[in-house]
């Protein structure tokens, strides 16, 4: 396992304690808000959202976790979580099968739409538009490569308006679900997918907790995130091998992760970072990567 070299501001802490009992939470907490900002404070114009939450010790630390950000991608998350709940309610099978279509209608007007292979994250879908395709496979490519033909399949099925209603049910209030992906009529008029960290963060606790859903139906929600392709955010700062359970967004000047970090010999926790006014994806990604570093050696020690 890698190790990282602690901030400056952790090794001042550290310093200052000496090897005396460890400091209380909320002392390791606030020096970790100090560096964590500091790294915020560094990418001139950044705007950034983090919640974490320990599972083990229930711990929490906000940073403007509760502004709203374009949800970009990370709205497939409460997609996916109506689907399962569905499932467990036996009025949908995840094994039935959707006639694959590329036209949907825009919540503005009901005029239809169509998405752009070149512009979707798994291009290879598009081939089987015209097929059926089970509603299990859709979810996964969903998720794993972030698929919108699959999320706005999925999502016509389901009801954006009920995907929203369960999401504030399990406790993410103000998170707004309205509709697929690639709305411009909807885009335009400012109807767009909303969430916040905090709100993230509620429905990926309630995920790692089997409160989503059924117990299988989470279980088998985790394994689908812990499977995610795209791991340049929160993953890479954590050391080699660690299991985590996430979903990435990204549009314009707009990078999300929202994870659930699985740490050897002990429960997990929640760690969600949203980002926007960032031009550059690689920077987003460098500072989040970093937020995730600070995170984990506050949280395991290491």
């Amino acid at each position: 396992m890698r190790r990282y070299l602690l901030p400056a501001l952790f090794v001042l802490a550290a310093c200052a304690r000496g090897r005396t009992a460890p400091a209380p939470a909320s002392a390791t907490y606030a020096t970790l808000r100090q560096a964590i900002e500091h790294r915020i404070a560094s990418v001139p114009g950044a705007e950034v959202g983090v919640w974490l939450e320990d599972l083990r010790t229930h711990d929490t630390l906000a940073i403007n976790a509760g502004t709203s950000f374009h949800a970009a991608s990370t709205m497939k998350v409460p997609v996916m979580i109506e689907l399962f709940r569905r499932h467990d309610a036996g009025t949908v099978r995840l094994d039935s099968a959707l006639l694959l279509r590329n036209e949907f209608k825009s919540i503005v007007d009901g005029s239809p739409f169509t998405l752009d292979a070149g512009d979707d994250s798994d291009s290879s879908l598009y081939a089987k538009v015209g097929q059926r395709v089970t509603l299990r496979e859709l979810n996964e490519r969903m998720i794993t490569r972030s698929s919108n033909l699959a999320t706005n399949a999925v999502i016509e099925l389901l009801d954006a308006r009920q995907v929203n209603a369960t999401a504030h049910a399990l406790g993410a209030s103000t998170i707004q679900v309205r509709r697929g992906v690639e709305d411009t009529k909807a885009f335009n008029a400012g109807l767009n997918n909303t969430t916040s960290a905090h709100d993230l963060g509620v429905l990926m606790a309630a995920l790692a907790q089997d409160r989503a859903a059924s117990a299988a139906s989470c279980a088998a929600m985790r394994a689908i995130l812990l499977k995610q392709e795209f791991n340049e955010e929160i993953p890479a700062g954590l050391p080699a091998g660690t299991p985590v359970a996430h979903k990435t967004g990204w549009i314009t000047a707009t990078t999300h992760d929202a994870a659930i970090i699985y740490p050897p010999g002990r429960p997990p926790y929640v760690l969600v970072v949203l980002t926007r006014a960032i031009k550059e994806r690689k920077v987003a990604q460098q500072l989040m990567a970093g937020i995730s570093r600070d995170v984990w050696q506050v949280v395991t020690g290491h």
